[in-house]
């Protein structure tokens, strides 16, 4: 696009990919700065989440705390912000075969949709075994921020077979601003062009360094590569995750660095 091409953000984003629910993680740590997050969202234009504590060696993840939270944050805005519960779901040994047992304790809204977080320092030689395994138990991964990851940046190719397998790509928003440096940056925007990213979210913490804001992403995004892509990624594509539907928009690619891309009909609002 154009430096004259005029963006007009709609005010509705999905965000499924946050860490509100207070004192659970390293996420918000009281109440009332779970409240002031959930404000700066729906005042950034955000109208569902889906609060996604860690599940990981620091923090455990206890579902009936979860919804406890969840509750009284809901009760709290009403239908200002219809929020759900997931998981940041880390591939140990003891989730996975929690998971097997549990399929939705971890999904987005209880649904078919896993956000799957790596370790920044080895990916196991199992990965595509442990995925597929996955999405044979009628779960869908999603891989969480792979921009930010050190590993992945270097072997971009491994990122593409899990694509290929049948997993779908979330980045955290403020990746396309710079936030975590003009490398993590750069790759996005490869990533952007090339069609390998379906869901944008916030990913956040706090109220300063993540904060719980994506509207200056959906617009450089829609400046890049129009509006509609821009909804897919922010709005469309992240609703049918939270209701637990088939993205509207699966990016198609040929080769590592370009693609062409097909929308097919989108739900709305």
């Amino acid at each position: 696009m154009g430096q004259g091409h005029k963006v007009f953000f709609m005010g509705v984003m999905v965000d499924i990919h946050c860490h509100i629910l207070p004192g659970l993680d390293d996420g918000a740590e009281t109440f009332e700065e779970a409240i002031q997050m959930g404000e700066m969202a729906i005042g950034d234009g955000i109208t569902h989440i889906v609060a996604t504590p860690h599940s990981n060696d620091e923090y455990r993840y206890f579902p009936d705390l979860v919804r406890q939270r969840r509750d009284q944050l809901a009760e709290h805005f009403g239908n200002r912000l219809r929020i759900a519960t997931g998981c940041d779901f880390h591939l140990s040994y003891e989730n996975l075969q929690d998971i097997r047992e549990h399929r939705t304790k971890y999904t987005l809204n209880q649904r078919n949709y896993l956000l799957v977080e790596f370790a920044d320092f080895a990916i196991p030689p199992t990965i595509e075994d442990t995925l597929h395994n996955l999405q044979l138990a009628g779960i869908t991964p999603i891989i969480t921020h792979p921009e930010r990851n050190g590993l992945i940046r270097a072997r971009p190719e491994r990122l593409y077979g899990w694509i290929h397998q049948g997993c779908y790509v979330q980045v955290t928003a403020s990746s396309v601003l710079g936030r975590f440096g003009q490398a993590t940056q750069r790759v996005v925007m490869k990533w952007l062009a090339a069609g390998r990213i379906h869901f944008f979210a916030s990913d956040a913490h706090n109220l300063t360094s993540r904060p719980m804001k994506m509207k200056a992403a959906y617009e450089v995004v829609a400046k890049e590569h129009g509006e509609e892509v821009a909804r897919a990624l922010f709005q469309e594509n992240p609703l049918a995750a939270f209701e637990g539907q088939p993205l509207p928009y699966t990016p198609e690619y040929e080769g590592a660095d370009r693609g062409t891309k097909r929308q097919k009909r989108f739900f709305f609002f």
